[in-house]
């Protein structure tokens, strides 16, 4: 089974206007509330692919009720963990020419509530899978994911990890079946910036060598990269109007981790991976299974090293 933790959800509430004159009265021309949380947009993305997961994460209040809603509508299952806080609200305000996002804080989490999720985790076995994505709300310190990453390895599970900075970096002892930061975070993990792509491979293959399993880089229009321990495969990116700059890379993660669950084959894994992804970027919400189908025909994948 696969199981995405979104240690901070949230009701993403998506306005689309002409343009926003701060200081002043703004008129929506539509408007549309969503799930929201790198986790359960890759839930999202399984689902379209018929292949099932399980949602955790921390879920309260009057906000979390309407969460709960939201994501019913998509047919997820779910355990989650009820705090006494109130799920948070993100507002992403779409224009003509830009896109802001305006994101809560979220609930703080008691020690009692975490405690709760980990033995959720611990239900967790050979055979699982255990994707972690996103920020932490108040109250988890950085060994959250650690914690989790040392608990599911002990338990003969893998685990995939989507987050950025030292916490990515301390999960790397356990192996994590795959990473995926996208080149300007790669870039900063190691304080540098990038002048080729034989540089972004060998930033990624430095994460191979402290654990990591399989790096995939996006890149944005100039597609996407499969590093692993042998070699390293390029993407190109498809040509479509871009609609959407959120859950681009959760689709990619979920592409890549639902296509290995099954074919346990890295490299066609990387090209579901990467039709998710774009396929998103392509949509007004996450992409429905017949707009992946059409993008991944348009995906060639190359060896290059």
């Amino acid at each position: 089974m696969i199981y995405t933790l979104t240690a901070n959800p949230s009701i993403d509430y998506v306005l689309q206007l002409q343009a926003v004159t701060l200081g002043e009265v703004n008129r929506v021309q539509t408007d549309v509330k969503l799930p929201g949380g790198k986790g359960i947009n890759v839930s999202r993305i399984l689902k379209e692919l018929n292949s099932d997961s399980v949602a955790l994460g921390f879920v309260g209040g009057l906000t979390g009720e309407m969460f709960n809603q939201l994501l019913s509508q998509n047919q997820v299952q779910t355990a989650f963990t009820k705090v006494n806080g109130d799920t948070r609200i993100n507002v992403k305000i779409k224009t003509d020419h830009e896109e802001t996002e305006i994101n809560g804080q979220g609930p703080t989490i008691s020690d009692l509530e975490k405690a709760d999720l980990m033995q959720k985790i611990a239900q967790i076995g050979p055979k699982d899978v255990v994707v972690m994505a996103g920020s932490t709300p108040p109250g988890l310190d950085q060994q959250f994911y650690l914690d989790i990453a040392q608990q599911v390895t002990e338990h003969g599970a893998e685990f995939i990890i989507d987050t950025t900075g030292q916490a990515l970096l301390d999960t790397l002892p356990f192996h994590p079946l795959v990473i995926k930061p996208n080149h300007h975070e790669l870039a900063d993990l190691f304080a540098t910036q990038f002048q080729s792509l034989d540089e972004i491979i060998s930033a990624a293959r430095r994460l191979l060598n402290k654990g990591a399993q399989h790096a995939l880089v996006s890149m944005a229009g100039d597609g996407a990269l499969l590093v692993t321990n042998d070699a390293a495969y390029k993407c190109n990116a498809p040509k479509d109007v871009v609609k959407n700059s959120v859950g681009a890379g959760d689709s990619m993660i979920a592409g890549f981790v639902g296509t290995y669950m099954k074919t346990n084959d890295p490299l066609a894994s990387f090209h579901v991976g990467a039709a998710c992804g774009s396929a998103t970027a392509f949509s007004e919400d996450l992409a429905t299974i017949d707009k992946i189908k059409t993008v991944y025909q348009q995906i060639t994948v190359t060896q290059i090293q």
